[in-house]
C-alpha cells in the first residue's frame, strides 16, 4: 500500500502527533492511505482513540527500531 500522505511526527510529544495527524486526515481524499511515524509511547494509545472517534480506520501499528509506524485508511 502507497501512502498518499506521510506524518513525520518523531521527536514530537503529546499531543502534536495526534494533532499532525488529524490535520493530515483532513488533507487527504475518502479511502486514501496515510502514514505516521512518531516516536513519542504515547501515541500508541492516542493515535487509534483519535481514529475511532473520527470514523477512519487504523490498518496496522508496527515498530520499527523505536518509531511507531500507523498505517490509516481515510474512512468518512
Amino acid at each position: 500500500m502507497k501512502a498518499a500522505k506521510i506524518v513525520d511526527a518523531r521527536g514530537l510529544h503529546c499531543p502534536m502527533p495526534v494533532i499532525k495527524t488529524k490535520k493530515a486526515l483532513e488533507e487527504i481524499n475518502l479511502y486514501e492511505i496515510l502514514e505516521v511515524r512518531t516516536t513519542d509511547p504515547a501515541s500508541k494509545a492516542d493515535i487509534p482513540v483519535l481514529l475511532k472517534r473520527l470514523g477512519h480506520c487504523l490498518i496496522e501499528i508496527r515498530e520499527e527500531t523505536g518509531v511507531f509506524i500507523f498505517i490509516i485508511k481515510k474512512s468518512v
